[in-house]
């Protein structure tokens, strides 16, 4: 009868509501199978996502369903999420229910008793006190437009509200716990018959404007910890924000535009034919000081930190100015080149250099002989130039956010 189903345009009232006011903590009560939160989960300007249903084997069925996909661990962002899962009464309280920005309670109210339903207005207004509150209900007006119905909705409904009905209970809650309501709906009646049964699913979008005298005495009373919920599920999605996950995504980075700067500097030094002995310093020889001032003009220098291990071995150098110029990601992971310099410190896969100025790169290239190369190549037509202005312009620039 409906297109989109009507149980999707209830979901969907409640999406375009987060993306509109942004909370950052929603509880869905009655939330079954899970279905909204699937789809909250999605808008990660939430950071905290809760979900209460009094049947917790439902809910065990679909609560894995929730766990990150691996996009989520592909394309990390500063986002974080939370998921929750707990099994309890919407008549019980909870102290870890209290202080959301976002409640919700999509056809849950007519499940209960009317003597549950004042218990339910305690609990959700007058304990946990949240910013904002959704409320659908189905509208009996509506009913005899629904081909074939006989009675209520659902055989576990307890009642179903007419639009004065429903008003009367949402005026009294906000005039006893500090709120203002105001009323709407999903299911649009055939054309011309609107205003006479109003829509399908009548909701009230409830804010709380102030905290009554009253109500502080209630939320005194009630200031002792009552955890009566059982938790069925939680997950913490992988974000930015936690070190570790920042640290080993910066590594990775770091190691693969090191490795491909390398690689790029090296072809077009083939393809050049030129003579780079100073690009390309075997470990452990000795350099002239006046060879190493010519040195700090171009990217690749000698490794001190490894002359004792590897006498051997070549190391190239990549400035970590010229990493922080050249990948935008690396850029946007750390803010600045001291705060990149800072956060690979301490890491074991990253080799940097003496003076931690650069990250050394194994230099590997068959058939090539550096040790018999007399002279310097001009930098200046080849890029290099150009890219080490870059670095310069990117190392002034490092103050431009101080901190991740």
């Amino acid at each position: 009868m409906f297109s989109p189903p009507l149980h999707r345009q209830r979901h969907q009232f409640v999406i375009d509501f987060v993306k509109r006011n942004k909370p950052k903590k929603v509880v869905d009560l009655g939330c079954s199978e899970c279905s909204l939160l699937q789809k909250l989960r999605f808008h990660r300007e939430v950071e905290l996502l809760v979900g209460v249903d009094i049947n917790g084997t439902t809910v065990k069925k679909k609560m894995h369903g929730l766990a990150p996909i691996s996009t989520d661990y592909l394309q990390l962002s500063y986002d974080q999420l939370r998921i929750e899962l707990y099994q309890g009464s919407v008549t019980q309280k909870d102290a870890r229910l209290r202080g959301f920005d976002l409640v919700t309670s999509i056809e849950l109210i007519e499940h209960l008793t009317l003597a549950d339903v004042k218990s339910f207005s305690e609990v959700v207004f007058g304990y946990m006190t949240p910013l904002a509150v959704i409320v659908s209900t189905p509208n009996s007006e509506f009913n005899p437009l629904l081909p074939g119905l006989v009675g209520f909705r659902h055989s576990d409904h307890k009642f179903e509200w007419t639009r004065t009905e429903f008003r009367s209970w949402a005026l009294k809650v906000c005039l006893e716990f500090g709120y203002e309501v105001e009323f709407t709906g999903v299911g649009q009646a055939p054309s011309g018959q609107q205003e006479g049964v109003g829509f399908c699913s009548q909701i009230g979008v409830f804010r709380r404007h102030g905290v009554r005298d009253g109500c502080n005495m209630l939320l005194g009373d009630d200031a002792e910890d009552v955890f009566s919920y059982t938790l069925l599920y939680s997950i913490n999605y992988p974000s930015l924000r936690d070190n570790n996950t920042l640290r080993r995504v910066l590594v990775s980075e770091v190691l693969y535009w090191a490795e491909k700067l390398k690689s790029g500097w090296m072809e077009e030094r083939t393809a050049c034919g030129a003579e780079m002995r100073s690009l390309v310093v075997q470990c452990g020889r000795s350099v002239s000081e006046d060879q190493e001032e010519e040195e700090e003009d171009v990217f690749w220098k000698k490794s001190q930190r490894q002359q004792d291990s590897c006498t051997l071995r070549r190391c190239v150098s990549v400035p970590l100015d010229v990493l922080w110029s050249c990948c935008p990601k690396i850029s946007a992971l750390t803010g600045s080149v001291s705060n990149l310099r800072h956060l690979l410190l301490d890491e074991p896969e990253v080799k940097l250099s003496q003076d931690g100025a650069a990250v050394l790169v194994n230099y590997q290239e068959q058939g090539t002989d550096l040790e018999g190369e007399e002279d310097h190549n001009d930098l200046e037509d080849s890029g290099y130039a150009e890219a080490r202005q870059d670095s310069h312009t990117a190392e002034q620039e490092e103050d431009w956010e101080a901190n991740v």
